[in-house]
């Protein structure tokens, strides 16, 4: 919360993320910041929130239920116009195993890599769906608790249980975590990681 101590400061990392007032700031630019330790079984809790202006208007689909894209009478997808916004945590050194962090429509918990993949079994994709769009809005503080143990996660959203009991198959079983960007600016506070015996 005051240093970057416990992050790999490899590359540009220490020009782009910066710690000031207890919080850790990003401002967009440079790489992802990964963890010296890895993790197996843990729980992390992590405080977000977005930083400055949006990266342009763009239309994001709206999900289903069961991870799918809505779609209306006519079979197109269903969108809505965004300011675009994205980040997440890497889980495990692995980027499949991410929980995004966003503007768009479903909220953030989801976990792409395996929503979108459409080897995965439908049950796997419908669970890596967030259950509710629990994000305050845009500037806000926003508090995640994380809980990975063996291949199943859990995800709680400013207290809403937003990713129940999902299976991730063919998860690491110990990696790094990262905290990912595509470019947005954001505040991450709070961080706290416990191994789960």
């Amino acid at each position: 919360g005051t240093v970057l101590t416990g992050w790999k400061q490899d590359g540009d990392a220490a020009k782009h993320w910066t710690v000031k007032d207890w919080i850790l700031s990003y401002d967009g630019k440079g790489s992802t910041l990964w963890s010296e330790e890895s993790f197996g079984d843990f729980e992390m809790v992590v405080d977000w929130r977005w930083t400055g202006e949006d990266q342009g208007k763009i239309r994001r689909p709206k999900f289903a239920p069961d991870g799918s894209d809505l779609k209306d009478a006519n079979g197109a997808v269903e969108t809505v116009e965004i300011g675009e916004r994205d980040s997440g945590i890497f889980l495990r050194g692995n980027d499949k195993s991410q929980v995004n962090i966003w503007a768009w429509p479903a909220g953030s918990g989801e976990v792409w890599g395996y929503r979108t993949d459409a080897s995965m079994p439908p049950e796997v994709r419908a669970a890596v769906t967030p259950k509710k769009n629990a994000d305050k809005p845009i500037g806000s503080w926003n508090r995640f608790l994380i809980r990975m143990k063996g291949d199943v996660l859990n995800v709680w959203l400013n207290g809403e249980h937003v990713i129940v009991d999902a299976t991730l198959p063919g998860v690491p079983s110990r990696g790094p975590i990262a905290l990912q960007h595509h470019g947005s600016s954001i505040d991450f506070a709070n961080v706290y990681v416990r191994e789960l015996k």
